[in-house]
C-alpha cells in the first residue's frame, strides 16, 4: 500500500482510505458482523486513514471504529471524523462554539480517545466560510488538546478554495471522480501549493462507476440512492455525483472499453483519480470484508496511459459536465 503525506499534519497515510459511511447507515442495511468484517479486512490490507463522521448512523459507525481498533491493538490508524451536521436545523447560527464541543465531546466517547486526529467541518452552510470565529473555536479546540488537526467537507469547488484562507486548515474532503473533475483545475493545485492534505469522497459515484448497476437496479427504501436522487434529504450532489442515472449508465459504458484485464472498473476508477499527486487519499466506503480487499488493491496496478486520461476527460465533457461541471 502506497503511502501519501497529509498536507501540513504531516502524517503518513495510506493513499486508500477506507470510508466509514457505509457502516453508518443509509446505503442499505448492513450488519456488525459485515461492518466488522469490512474494516478488519481493510485495515490488514494495509489501509492506515478511515474517514468517518457523528452522524453516520447517529454514531453507529464511530462506535464500530472504536471497537474493531480496540480488538486489535497495536499501532493506530490515522481517524478523521466530521461535525455539524447534528445540527437541526443545519444552518450557520448553530456553529456555536457551545454545539461544536458538545459534537466533540460526543464524538471522543464514541471513539474512545483523549484526543480526535483530524476533525471536519461537515459540508457547512457556505456562509461558515465568511465566519472566522468559527475557525477560532476550532483552533482553540486544537489548543485544549480535543483534536490535533481540522479540515473542511465541501460540496463545491468555490467553498474549498475560500477555506484555503484559513491558516491552520489542514485538509478539504471533496467529491472528486471521473464523473467530477472540475476540482482539478484550480483547487487541487492550490490545495498542494498551500500544504493542505485533499481527500477524495464519493470516489465511485455511489456504485456507478464499479459498472454493476443497470436500469433496473433496485435500492433499498433506506438507501440514499433512492430516496436523495434529487437532493430530497441532503445535497444532491452527493447521490451519484449529481449525474442523472440514465446519463450516467451510458457513460459507464463508454469507460468500460478502457478497463482491461483482471483489473475492475472500481479498481480502474480508483486509479484514476490516485493519477494526480495532489490527491492525498481515496476514501471509498465498504460493507463487506470483499470490497475492503478489493478497494486495497487499487494502490497496486499500473499507471493509467496518458491516451487512456484523455478519452476519459472527453467522455466527461461531452457527457457530464453539462450537469455537474458548474453546480459545484
Amino acid at each position: 500500500m502506497k503511502q501519501r503525506i497529509l498536507g501540513r499534519t504531516g502524517q503518513s497515510v495510506s493513499e486508500i482510505g477506507f470510508g466509514a459511511w457505509a457502516i453508518g447507515g443509509t446505503w442499505g442495511e448492513v450488519s456488525m458482523q459485515d461492518a466488522e468484517a469490512a474494516l478488519h479486512a481493510a485495515l490488514d490490507a494495509g489501509i492506515t486513514f478511515i474517514d468517518t463522521a457523528d452522524v453516520y448512523g447517529d454514531g453507529r459507525s464511530e462506535k464500530i471504529i472504536a471497537k474493531v481498533l480496540n480488538e486489535r491493538g497495536g499501532e493506530r490508524p490515522y481517524v478523521a471524523t466530521k461535525l455539524g451536521r447534528r445540527l437541526s436545523p443545519h444552518v450557520a447560527q448553530g456553529y456555536t462554539a457551545k454545539n461544536l464541543n458538545e459534537f466533540i465531546d460526543r464524538s471522543l466517547e464514541n471513539l474512545q480517545t483523549d484526543s480526535l486526529d483530524l476533525v471536519q467541518l461537515h459540508c457547512p452552510p457556505t456562509e461558515i466560510y465568511y465566519t472566522p470565529e468559527v475557525f477560532g473555536v476550532m483552533d482553540d479546540m486544537v489548543a485544549a488538546g480535543k483534536i490535533r488537526h481540522y479540515g473542511v467537507s465541501v460540496e463545491k469547488v468555490e467553498e474549498g478554495l475560500k477555506a484555503l484562507e484559513f491558516a491552520n486548515v489542514s485538509s478539504i474532503q471533496l467529491i472528486y471522480n471521473i464523473f467530477r473533475q472540475r476540482p482539478a483545475e484550480l483547487l487541487l493545485h492550490e490545495a498542494k501549493r498551500r500544504d493542505v492534505g485533499i481527500i477524495a469522497r464519493v470516489p465511485l459515484a455511489s456504485g456507478l462507476l464499479t459498472g454493476k448497476m443497470r436500469a433496473d437496479t433496485a435500492f433499498s427504501a433506506d438507501d440514499h440512492r433512492a430516496f436523495n436522487r434529487n437532493g430530497e434529504a441532503f445535497d444532491k450532489g452527493e447521490t451519484f455525483s449529481g449525474v442523472p442515472y440514465d446519463v450516467a449508465l451510458d457513460a459507464v459504458e463508454d469507460i468500460r472499453r478502457f478497463v482491461t484485464g483482471d483489473v475492475t472498473m472500481a479498481m480502474f476508477a480508483l486509479r484514476w483519480i490516485l493519477m494526480n499527486e495532489n490527491v492525498t487519499v481515496v476514501i471509498p466506503g465498504s460493507k463487506s470484508k470483499a470490497q475492503s480487499e478489493a478497494n486495497a488493491r487499487a494502490s497496486e496496478i499500473a499507471a493509467l496511459s496518458d491516451e487512456t486520461m484523455i478519452a476519459l476527460k472527453s467522455i466527461y465533457q461531452e457527457k457530464i459536465a453539462p450537469w455537474v461541471h458548474q453546480r459545484w
